[in-house]
């Protein structure tokens, strides 16, 4: 047999220094949950309740605690009151205490700070910083397995968390977050360097600046979506997303949508980028809410070559469907005036 092996060293080197470097994936696990902040409270977790599908696991003072019937932890949405709508926490969990520490260190070496807090029912200590465009982070990796309180929410599988509920969409996770910025390149790189997470796919414009840029901690194709702020603000959420079991899911999702008054924004349709199909509708408070499914796709190829759009073929739109409306490039949260002729 022979050996694969290059013959010298100095060979070796030259094929690492010809692949691409890649953050090795596993020291963030997976999304944990999102916090989302609404000027109507009671509406926005009836949203999330009656037309979703997801279970209320808490309460504490101005925020809600709800998750999805798939999702193991506590909660996988925190609904917070404030005056105007918008993305408040993500916390990502670790995989191991070790796995948490080196994520900390490569963020104190970006030269980003952070603090610890315990201020979370059903998780441990959690580590919060924010990304360079202001969004707030938290890294933790204790945990506790939510456990179904009630004959009504215990499965009838011992492998599943909590029955699937009968009403609403009964959306099966939290899928991803997309967050406008006003620098995508630099913040994404901080992602990627400082938080462990791997670029799939990107939006180069025709004068090289990064558009958007989507990566992913797991085996998903995406997790995180950085896209430009067209405002020049900072902070800002584009949507949240959550993943249903089907297509058909979605489909009866729209129908949902218009008996209940629910506003529907544009699909559904497929997305050429990452092949999503999808819905996207508005909560009461303002927040754009996707409804995807993505769950067939996965990025299985640890040297995944990362996907470049141009500028042209972005403007094709959609992969089918209708063209995309001007308020999904325009619409996010905190909102601000759209421009004028969109």
């Amino acid at each position: 047999m022979p050996n694969p092996l290059p013959e010298n060293l100095s060979t070796l080197k030259r094929m690492v220094a010809d692949t691409p470097t890649r953050p090795p994936l596993g020291d963030v696990a997976h999304i944990g949950h999102a916090q989302l902040f609404t000027p109507t409270p009671a509406a926005t977790v009836a949203f999330f309740t009656d037309f979703l599908g997801l279970t209320v696991s808490g309460q504490d003072g101005e925020s809600t605690y709800l998750r999805t019937w798939d999702d193991y932890e506590h909660h996988s949405v925190v609904v917070t009151e404030r005056a105007t709508p918008g993305i408040g926490r993500t916390a990502l969990r670790c995989s191991s205490p070790e796995a948490l520490e080196r994520r900390i260190e490569a963020v104190e070496a970006s030269g980003v700070h952070g603090e610890w807090t315990n201020d979370e029912p059903g998780i441990g200590p959690l580590w919060v910083t924010q990304d360079p465009d202001g969004h707030e982070f938290a890294l933790y990796h204790e945990t506790e397995y939510w456990e179904a309180p009630s004959d009504e929410l215990r499965p009838g599988l011992k492998n599943q968390p909590q029955a699937k509920p009968g009403h609403g969409v009964a959306v099966r996770r939290l899928d991803h977050i997309n967050y406008l910025a006003r620098d995508v390149e630099t913040t994404t790189g901080y992602v990627i360097d400082a938080l462990g997470a791997r670029p799939t796919e990107q939006i180069r414009l025709d004068d090289g600046h990064i558009g958007a840029r989507w990566s992913t901690f797991t085996q998903k194709s995406y997790d995180l979506v950085y896209t430009e702020d067209w405002t020049g603000s900072t902070g800002r959420l584009h949507h949240l997303a959550f993943a249903t079991d089907t297509r058909e899911d979605i489909l009866r999702a729209a129908d949902l949508a218009l008996d209940t008054g629910v506003f529907i924004e544009t699909g559904p349709h497929k997305h050429a980028i990452q092949q999503t199909f999808f819905l996207y509708v508005y909560e009461p408070g303002g927040n754009r809410i996707e409804l995807c499914n993505p769950l067939t796709r996965l990025i299985l190829a640890p040297d995944w070559p990362l996907i470049t759009w141009t500028e042209a073929e972005r403007a094709k739109g959609q992969a089918w469907g209708l063209k995309t409306i001007s308020s999904f490039h325009t619409h996010g949260t905190p909102r601000f005036d759209e421009p004028p002729g969109l």
